[in-house]
Order: C-alpha cells, then sequence, then structure tokens
C-alpha cells in the first residue's frame, strides 16, 4: 500500500533502527518507546489488524509471535515481556498495518 507508513519503512523508503528482518516480516524499534526495549514486528504483507487475519495470512502470525520468541531469547528478555496489537482506532491503533508491539526491560502494570 503505497500510503502507508509501515511499507514504507519495510521498503526502506523511509529509515529505521532494524532489530531483524526475513522473507515474512521486518522488526525495528520504536520511535517512541514505552520501554526500555521497545520494538515493533510487521508483516511485509499488508493488511489493516487482526481483524483482518484469515486462515490464508494466519501462518504469518504464527512466524511472528515464533521470531517474537527467538529474539526475547537471544536479546536476554524471555523472562518476561509483553506483546500487544491494537485493532482499529478505539483500541489506539494509529497505523493501520498489522504490527505487534514487543516490550519489556522493565515491571509492566497488570491489565486486572
Amino acid at each position: 500500500m503505497s500510503d502507508c507508513l509501515f511499507c514504507k519503512i519495510i521498503a526502506g523508503e523511509i529509515p529505521s533502527k532494524k532489530v531483524y528482518e526475513d522473507d515474512l516480516c521486518y522488526a525495528f524499534y520504536d520511535i517512541s518507546p514505552m520501554a526500555p526495549t521497545h520494538f515493533l514486528v510487521v508483516p511485509k504483507a499488508h493488511f489493516a489488524s487482526a481483524a483482518e487475519v484469515t486462515e490464508e495470512n494466519a501462518p504469518v502470525v504464527g512466524h511472528i509471535y515464533a521470531v517474537i520468541a527467538e529474539l526475547a531469547k537471544e536479546m536476554g528478555f524471555s523472562d518476561g515481556y509483553r506483546v500487544v496489537t491494537n485493532v482499529g482506532e478505539l483500541a489506539g491503533q494509529t497505523v493501520h498495518h498489522i504490527h505487534f508491539h514487543v516490550l519489556s526491560g522493565k515491571q509492566l502494570g497488570s491489565f486486572n
């Protein structure tokens, strides 16, 4: 999608601090981190949110979670981290390309 911020980052049109890349996904540090470790993982294929996950693109989401688990081990925070994806503006989604926030490095508050 030509006007998508994350598609432009994936294409190298907008600079980012890369964490990881393979054929299916791209990970980069958040420009406004909410934790000492805060990066995003996005699929290279564009779809707007988790509301658009289908049987066809679900394997990409599974792959992303496997990448996150491996990065957590490699980066030394596999003992505790949070993965968040927002769906729609009411949930705080500002870029309509599915993405997963990975946060660690401090005590994260609970949701209860």
